[in-house]
């Protein structure tokens, strides 16, 4: 969406939706953090079932990358069209706030890196660097995709990117299957409490 609306209605636009994307990532990672949190309390078992789920995910989304080719963005160009700063950012806070593989991706990302020892300090400093981070990462995909030269280079070499981040998502996926099959993260839980 960033990228369309940065092709199609210009570097101002894209650079609205790309801070609503970011923006909705403080809804994911409230909601994420919750549930792991009252899910980690609650059950061992849920825990450990959530982040044996969380690492498959990972893993469909890292072969998706590692499966990417060479030409594969096309972005459809539109004439005219000015569009709100406050219209593209709604577009690109409500893109990413109803996408369901948004959901399963912070929720298995935070399984990752959130045990029962994890500080609230810390859980918080980790939202807030994804949403701001996502947010930043899309706007310089907003400017840069305004650049024709750009655009033609990303097109023809940015598989190699996507393959760079399959690698890392396999990466993940296998951390976070070792820590459920080594019992990692789960000691400070009561034995009892499943």
């Amino acid at each position: 969406m960033v990228i369309r609306n940065s092709v199609s209605a210009g570097h101002r636009a894209g650079l609205y939706t790309a801070i609503g994307v970011g923006s909705a990532i403080f809804l994911h990672v409230t909601y994420s953090l919750l549930g792991i949190g009252l899910i980690i309390q609650q059950s061992l078992v849920l825990f450990s079932i959530l982040k044996v789920v969380g690492a498959l995910y990972l893993t469909w989304i890292a072969i998706q990358c590692l499966r990417s080719k060479a030409g594969g963005i096309h972005v459809e160009t539109e004439n005219g069209g000015r569009q709100s700063g406050f219209a593209a950012y709604r577009l690109g806070f409500l893109t990413n706030t109803l996408n369901p593989k948004a959901t399963l991706f912070f929720v298995s990302l935070f399984s990752v890196i959130i045990s029962p020892g994890t500080p609230i300090a810390i859980q918080t400093a980790y939202g807030v660097y994804m949403a701001v981070a996502t947010g930043l990462w899309f706007m310089a995909v907003a400017v840069f995709f305004t650049l024709p030269q750009i655009r033609r280079g990303f097109n023809r070499f940015g598989y190699w990117l996507d393959r760079l981040m399959g690698g890392v998502l396999l990466l993940l996926a296998g951390q976070l299957l070792f820590s459920t099959v080594s019992g990692d993260g789960g000691e400070a839980l009561n034995p009892g409490q499943d």
